[in-house]
């Protein structure tokens, strides 16, 4: 990962929660929203199936700045791309 990316550290324990622009007010926000949509939204997320309500959320979060028609044709656009059946998402592979 070094090799795409660049590792800062804000150390939270000696009271620095900003170091220029770096911070994690972001990732934050984002565990917060995923929590509330866990209580407002699901209510009961399997651990079965976590992973996928995971990446719900990450596609809801990366595209909230569009607005819903904008998102749905996203949807819409990359449907053909993937596909489950009821047997795959009930045994758990895919």
């Amino acid at each position: 990962m070094g090799k795409f990316y660049i590792r800062y550290i804000v150390d939270h324990s000696k009271k620095q929660y900003v170091n220029g622009d770096v911070h994690t007010n972001t990732i934050e926000g984002a565990w917060t929203l995923l929590k509330r949509s866990y209580m407002g939204t699901y209510h009961y997320m399997s651990r079965k199936h976590l992973q996928k309500y995971v990446y719900e959320f990450v596609f809801h979060y990366n595209t909230r700045k569009l607005s819903e028609s904008a998102r749905f044709n996203l949807v819409l656009s990359n449907a053909g791309n993937y596909r489950i059946t009821y047997k795959q998402l009930i045994r758990g592979k895919g």
